[in-house]
């Protein structure tokens, strides 16, 4: 498919959308919005960190929710990781995802200082 799972061009750092699985591939927490969330924020620091950031340096992040309704299960998720930070956040409803047991999928935007390229697998999720 070609992609990276993040990018970092300079200061900035775009971690793509991320879905909550797991190494093997299969669903986390299938039902649970919080677990699915918590799992797309353990992807995402990840490659933050592969990509010289971290989330302290987190100035946004996209919650996209297939059903808005369940919004603060993800958003209690989004508080633990975030409570200090407070990135700009936007929640928004999509129809579906790729896999019908996905119930969130997140993107990160930091800014840190240094180089460019690509990080992590360009596996989907």
């Amino acid at each position: 498919m070609g992609f990276s799972r993040a990018v970092r061009a300079g200061a900035h750092v775009a971690v793509a959308g991320t879905a909550p699985i797991e190494d093997d591939g299969a669903t986390v927490g299938p039902g649970d919005g919080r677990a699915q969330t918590v799992r797309c924020f353990d992807i995402a620091e990840r490659a933050l960190a592969e990509a010289g950031a971290s989330l302290a340096d987190v100035t946004r992040t996209r919650m996209m929710l297939t059903d808005i309704t369940r919004w603060e299960e993800a958003a209690r998720a989004h508080g633990e990781r975030f409570a200090d930070v407070r990135p700009a956040c936007t929640f928004v409803e999509v129809s579906r995802f790729i896999d019908p047991e996905w119930l969130v999928e997140v993107e990160v935007e930091a800014v840190v200082a240094g180089g460019v390229g690509g990080v992590g697998g360009g596996e989907p999720d």
